[in-house]
């Protein structure tokens, strides 16, 4: 390389240093670069639900099958329930097999609206689960919830297993006794049969749909 002299700084001098320059702002801007898109888009920080302990252990979940009008105000109250892990709205208690919403529609499949329920007994019983149940609906309607007339809108509950027939029964027998409703409750109690998850577009309706039709609120 020839060498000259610029007010005493030689041309090799001069490149090193502009070498030197550049190599720092490179490395600069590499940190700049991670800290702007560090702060512009954020690694997202699952946001922690009231269900997730619950879901942690499969094993010490339960099963409710509760029918009370039409299943998208149903489920918006209920998976809101501490100790609810799932909610699943469907069909149940008909003769007909992978009904659809438009047989259900018609009241001759037999099935009720239904509204499956996970929990986790170690938070919320069945008997607690049962308690808003009788809040969230009236049970003195013969299938009909306010606006909602036909057989799939019956108030039911279809119990697993004995244990849950007995509480069904001891509730039941409860809420009648309070005076809540001046008229006899026709709530029907019985085994549940195979339950037929609807379609997708019915499942958390309300979140995808707020604002939409719900004929329920939770009553003290």
């Amino acid at each position: 390389m020839k060498t000259t002299t610029i007010a005493g700084i030689t041309t090799a001098a001069l490149m090193l240093a502009f070498g030197l320059f550049a190599l720092a702002r490179g490395s600069n801007r590499t940190v700049d670069d991670r800290s702007t898109r560090s702060t512009t888009h954020p690694t997202p920080i699952p946001t922690p639900t009231m269900t997730d302990s619950a879901k942690t252990d499969s094993a010490k979940t339960e099963t409710a099958i509760l029918a009370g009008g039409c299943f998208w105000g149903m489920e918006e109250i209920i998976r809101k329930i501490p100790g609810v892990v799932s909610t699943t709205v469907g069909y149940t208690g008909g003769a007909v097999k992978n009904p659809s919403y438009e047989q259900i529609c018609t009241g001759g499949t037999g099935h009720a609206e239904g509204l499956q329920v996970v929990f986790d007994p170690s938070r919320l019983t069945y008997e607690q689960l049962l308690g808003y149940f009788f809040r969230m609906h009236d049970p003195t309607t013969l299938n009909r919830q306010h606006n909602d007339v036909g057989t799939q809108y019956r108030s039911a509950i279809f119990y697993q297993d004995d244990a849950q027939k007995q509480t069904a029964e001891k509730v039941k027998a409860q809420v009648d006794k309070s005076g809540r409703f001046k008229r006899p409750m026709v709530t029907e109690i019985t085994p549940a049969s195979e339950f037929y998850p609807g379609e997708a577009y019915h499942q958390k309706y309300l979140v995808k749909n707020p604002g939409g039709y719900n004929c329920h609120i939770l009553r003290d």
